[in-house]
């Protein structure tokens, strides 16, 4: 997910979807894992991927965030605007420079009758920094959150014990920050900052935790009773012994993996599904139905290139290259003839409608902004694809693309082949559709030469995205590193501009322009969801910051 800040707007999209939850090897009193006892009234739900991880500090995709925040709860949570509101923490105080948070916990406890305490978010966030845990997203406690030490340690320079946050006693938690962070509030709905159990997570082990019923916990408004990993399918029942749990009307969460989206339509039509996806001509065929819908979902599609790994093609280094690339790229076609679900063609590094600035306006709003470096321009792409064979001496040109095995992105990698192939003479572009988790295991070791990929926001700021091109940072798929834009970053996070937000904010479209410039990235859509939701279900709450879906407040009649 692959991401200081100033006073931000988040925004928020409902739709419509499910999660999951875990338990803590006992089901509570008055629950049940079977529908049928549970009135036959349990949410029935299509996933495109299945759950690559239950550890909330070792998650990284959408599908486990969504998973792992219905059955756990944070010290925040979203209300149906998307604002940050109590969820373990009853209340709160923030120091008068804006660097300490102290945390008051309410009266809540695990599926296994242990009270939730401070001590569970010190041991889950000391996991979230610790080099021997290596966490995908530990830079949500160094970058994004700014936490005391967070760097360091991840660095190896610190030991995890120095990091600042502090069990004042069970029920008081108290956080020291770099410097002031606006949006700190709403990372704490984010799952790499929920607690942990010290004592549960001990006796199941660090190599069995999250991977069954009997080794996930819960404090939060389900509870896992079906589930083993790769789960085509899986269920969860209500925790009668949630905090909240008189907010929860759900009996119960049936989730289906379906990664073909006709076969996840007929589903839906035959009634064994509440909600589906659906995309390309299936949305002609439902149009006009009720049931209907399409809602931004939040995440930027791109393709990313290795620039400077070891398994980078020489010719892909040349910045001609890479801007025939993406100028060859036909993004209106691709939204509105092949996905056909909502998606917009995006031209910029951070999409149109999750970043709010200072004067109210949203931050990509003008996606002609960059035109000269990102648009769909035939005779230019040539331009440039001409210029890079003269430039490196090559006439043809071989490259592989990793897919994901889904639906969209397949149909999605198939156009980009042919408007590539069509567009430059001389260029063969070889599809490799793998299992996301492959897929994206492969980019992070430097084990590919372009990969269509997406990045959702972790919070509402352009530095969710552009964090990512960061030197070093483990989402820079492409290993590009440039100097000026580390500088930037660092200014506009730590530095002086952190506190200016007019000046921070043009400072950020400075940093967006040397990605694109450079074409480190070809943006090519932001992601809307076309969905069948059933008349029969409602209250399910969908954010394009942070976690997609909520369920807290679904009913089904």
């Amino acid at each position: 997910m692959k991401k200081s800040i100033l006073a931000v707007v988040l925004s928020v999209i409902m739709v419509l979807g499910l999660v999951g939850c875990g338990g803590g090897g006992q089901t509570p009193e008055g629950s049940t894992g079977d529908a049928a006892a549970a009135g036959g009234s349990d949410l029935n739900v299509m996933l495109e991927t299945p759950v690559e991880s239950l550890d909330p500090q070792q998650a990284t995709d959408g599908t486990s965030f969504e998973v792992i925040a219905d059955y756990t709860d944070g010290l925040m949570q979203m209300d149906a605007d998307g604002k940050p509101v109590e969820a373990l923490a009853e209340s709160y105080e923030v120091s008068e420079d804006g660097k300490t948070y102290t945390f008051h916990l309410r009266d809540a406890n695990w599926s296994n009758g242990t009270p939730v305490t401070a001590a569970d978010f010190v041991f889950a966030w000391q996991r979230a920094v610790d080099p021997k845990v290596a966490s995908e997203y530990a830079f949500m406690m160094s970058d994004c959150a700014k936490i005391v030490n967070a760097e360091e340690i991840i660095a190896g320079e610190k030991d995890k014990s120095e990091l600042g946050v502090k069990a004042v006693d069970d029920k008081t938690l108290e956080v020291s920050l770099k410097v002031p962070v606006s949006y700190f509030l709403s990372l704490m709905y984010f799952p790499t900052f929920y607690p942990v159990n010290e004592e549960f997570f001990t006796s199941v082990g660090e190599d069995t935790f999250g991977t069954s019923p009997d080794t996930t916990l819960s404090n939060g408004a389900f509870v896992l009773d079906d589930y083993q990993p790769a789960a085509t399918a899986f269920h969860l029942t209500k925790n009668a012994d949630y905090w909240d749990a008189d907010r929860v009307q759900l009996p119960g969460l049936n989730y289906q993996v379906i990664q073909d989206s006709q076969q996840a339509l007929m589903s839906y039509q035959s009634g064994d599904l509440d909600t589906t996806l659906i995309n390309g001509d299936q949305v002609d065929q439902v149009a006009d139905d009720p049931a209907f819908r399409t809602i931004g979902a939040g995440y930027l599609w791109y393709v990313s290139v290795n620039i400077n790994g070891k398994t980078a093609v020489p010719e892909m280094k040349s910045l001609n290259t890479r801007m025939a690339l993406t100028m060859a790229i036909d993004r209106e076609t691709i939204t509105k003839e092949v996905l056909k679900d909502g998606s917009a063609p995006t031209f910029t590094a951070v999409p149109a409608g999750y970043a709010v600035g200072p004067d109210g306006s949203d931050f990509s709003e003008d996606q002609k902004k960059f035109s000269d470096v990102c648009r769909f321009d035939k005779e230019k792409a040539v331009e440039f694809w001409d210029a890079a064979k003269k430039e490196l001496g090559f006439d043809t040109l071989n490259i592989t693309m990793l897919v994901d095995d889904d639906d969209a992105p397949r149909k999605v990698s198939q156009v980009l082949k042919e408007q590539w192939e069509t567009t430059l003479p001389g260029l063969t572009v070889e599809l490799k559709t793998q299992p996301k988790k492959k897929r994206l295991n492969d980019m992070e070791n430097d084990n590919f030469q372009m990969g269509l990929t997406r990045w959702g926001p972790d919070y509402a700021d352009p530095m969710t995205y552009l964090g990512m091109w960061k030197t070093n940072n483990e989402n820079n798929f492409g290993f590009w590193t440039n100097k000026d834009y580390d500088s930037i970053l660092l200014d506009c996070s730590e530095g002086e501009l952190s506190t200016k937000p007019e000046e921070r904010w043009e400072k950020l479209y400075d940093a967006e322009k040397l990605v694109l410039d450079d074409a480190v990235i070809f943006p090519i859509y932001s992601q809307s969801n076309a969905e069948m939701l059933s008349p029969n279900v409602s209250g399910i709450e969908f954010h394009a910051v942070a976690l997609n879906r909520v369920y807290k407040n679904a009913v089904k009649k």
